[in-house]
């Protein structure tokens, strides 16, 4: 039975990456961020039948001793284990720098030491581009990272890539655009318009006009799948996204729509980012995975985005007292 380490499983992808290989059979092993509550996330939404086979273990990515024994049996690692949130980067910059880049090059370190690992997918992000000057947006794209998040995300792909180069780690680099799906928290816009809809037919938000290519967790998830076993793609990175793009009043307008609800958006000081900072556009050129992977969304047409908007209207209906803060960072 292949067996994999998950970084980051409690959260909204890596919860559902670790649902996903469970399914397949594989042998799973989940690392969740050590806290004194024994809280595990968005893992909590997985079936029960499903949980527990995940074998769950607390510990922290800056620190290979609390993971290095389950690291060593792992075939496949899969690193889901940012520190999230472009607002709280501006906040916390130094968090950034510890997690992001000390913590996965901590990781990188520890793999280097078990030859037995075949293949460790990093997630890395759309932000590290910034605001293109040409779009679609491919590989070879320039980056410009215009928040703390992103150069931290940035860094860390360039040491992956240095010690692909240097000490042969079997690193790929998969790059999801705006990704969104149930279990994901208010700090992405989809699941705050949605959970400030629910009360409310008043909506306090940022920037309504930028451009986001919102790719469906359920894509994401297949692209790893593939990524897996694929052979002859160390060092390499992959974007993934649908290669469409809507403004965030529209998605506002399709959620109001579904509700049957209509909205007074009120634009909030405190939701915009500073100006030089602000990404206005992120279009996915996915051919690069198409061609090696043989990867390509499924979600991709306004019918298919409102449908899996309807579902995550429920998703947040029948969970709203978990998501009931009023406000992320």
């Amino acid at each position: 039975m292949k067996k994999i380490l998950i970084t980051g499983s409690e959260g909204f992808i890596g919860s559902h990456i670790a649902e996903h290989f469970v399914n397949k059979g594989y042998d799973v092993t989940g690392l969740v961020l050590y806290n004194s509550f024994g809280n595990i996330g968005n893992l909590a939404f997985v079936k029960k039948s499903c949980l527990k086979k995940i074998k769950i273990i607390f510990g922290d990515l800056k620190d290979p001793d609390t993971y290095s024994q389950f690291l060593k049996k792992a075939d496949y690692v899969i690193n889901c284990a940012s520190l999230i949130s472009i607002p709280y980067s501006y906040k916390a910059k130094k968090s950034y720098i510890e997690n992001n880049i000390i913590g996965c090059s901590n990781l990188f370190d520890a793999c280097l030491k078990f030859k037995k690992i075949k293949k460790i997918i990093h997630f890395s992000t759309s932000e590290i581009y910034g605001t293109p000057k040409k779009i679609p947006i491919n590989e070879n794209t320039p980056h410009n990272p215009q928040s703390p998040y992103a150069a931290s995300k940035l860094a860390v792909d360039h040491i992956a890539k240095s010690y692909y180069y240097s000490f042969n780690l079997p690193v790929v680099i998969l790059r999801p655009f705006n990704n969104f799906g149930p279990r994901q928290s208010r700090r992405a816009v989809i699941p705050e318009i949605i959970c400030q809809s629910i009360a409310n037919n008043t909506l306090y938000l940022g920037d309504t006009s930028t451009k986001r290519d919102f790719l469906h967790v359920d894509d994401t998830v297949k692209a790893v799948d593939k990524l897996l076993l694929r052979k002859n793609v160390f060092g390499e990175e992959f974007n993934i996204g649908t290669n469409n793009y809507y403004t965030i009043k529209q998605i506002i307008n399709f959620i109001s729509e579904l509700s049957k609800k209509k909205f007074d958006i009120k634009i909030s000081a405190r939701k915009l980012r500073p100006k030089k900072s602000e990404v206005k556009e992120l279009l996915c050129d996915f051919s690069k995975a198409k061609k090696y992977l043989d990867w390509k969304p499924k979600i991709v047409s306004r019918t298919n985005l409102k449908n899996k908007l309807s579902e995550l209207i429920k998703f947040y209906k029948a969970n709203i007292k978990i998501y009931s803060q009023k406000t992320y960072n």
